[in-house]
């Protein structure tokens, strides 16, 4: 008999007498979860998210097109990448077609509506920068919660050196459990789920710390609240 098949066949003769209880997670995190009202948990986020080099501004669903032109016009972006059928992309283009009434900037919305494949080069040299709408976000890791999918694929948050990312204050959560318990992922799964904390970055063998080396250089959050801008 070889070693293999020894080591199997005592594996095969071990009975096992009790299975193992699993963890209690959600009793865990329950205990230890904060109770704090909804503006000390934003608070959270800024604080955490601005720590790694991310920049923080509030807006409202009636005000945050506008901020994003502006903030596009001042970082000098050229190509900015929206998604295709995607309700905020739309409302941003119906904007900015408003503001081109007047001599306000260079500025051309590019939705992605082809494989990337097809124009592999606009994508990687021409696109100056992108947004995305976050699912959700984690207060006490800073991290923002995007699912991709085919009116936002991947690339759209991987590629250009500028992302700007929607975010609603109201999906905000806690920690990761909450997220995972208020957004039924045990009933439904993404494809591709991502983790944004901040921008791209890396560092060599002396700790020198780079930017946008694997991905953007800059991560720009808009805060949506409700009717009125929170401090």
């Amino acid at each position: 008999m070889s070693a293999r098949d020894a080591i199997l066949a005592r594996l095969r003769a071990t009975s096992i007498t009790q299975t193992p209880t699993s963890p209690d997670v959600s009793s865990w995190y329950a205990a230890q979860r904060r109770t704090e009202p909804q503006g000390q948990r934003v608070a959270r986020l800024r604080a955490a998210m601005q720590a790694v080099k991310t920049q923080v501004h509030d807006t409202t669903h009636s005000d945050w097109a506008d901020l994003l032109l502006r903030l596009a016009a001042a970082k000098g972006v050229r190509q900015l990448l929206i998604g295709a059928g995607a309700a905020h992309g739309d409302e941003l283009e119906q904007r900015h077609g408003q503001r081109q009434a007047k001599p306000v900037d260079a500025l051309a919305l590019c939705r992605y509506t082809q494989p990337s494949a097809a124009w592999r080069q606009q994508l990687f040299d021409g696109i100056d920068a992108s947004l995305t709408l976050a699912r959700s976000a984690i207060a006490e890791t800073g991290s923002l919660i995007l699912w991709p999918d085919a009116r936002e694929p991947r690339l759209m948050s991987l590629v250009p050196p500028i992302h700007f990312v929607l975010l609603d204050v109201d999906t905000i959560h806690a920690d990761m459990e909450s997220a995972f318990t208020a957004e039924g992922w045990s009933h439904r799964m993404p494809t591709n789920a991502l983790l944004i904390s901040g921008p791209s970055k890396t560092a060599d063998i002396q700790q020198t710390l780079a930017y946008g080396a694997h991905g953007p250089r800059e991560l720009v959050v808009l805060l949506r609240h409700g009717l009125e801008v929170q401090p």
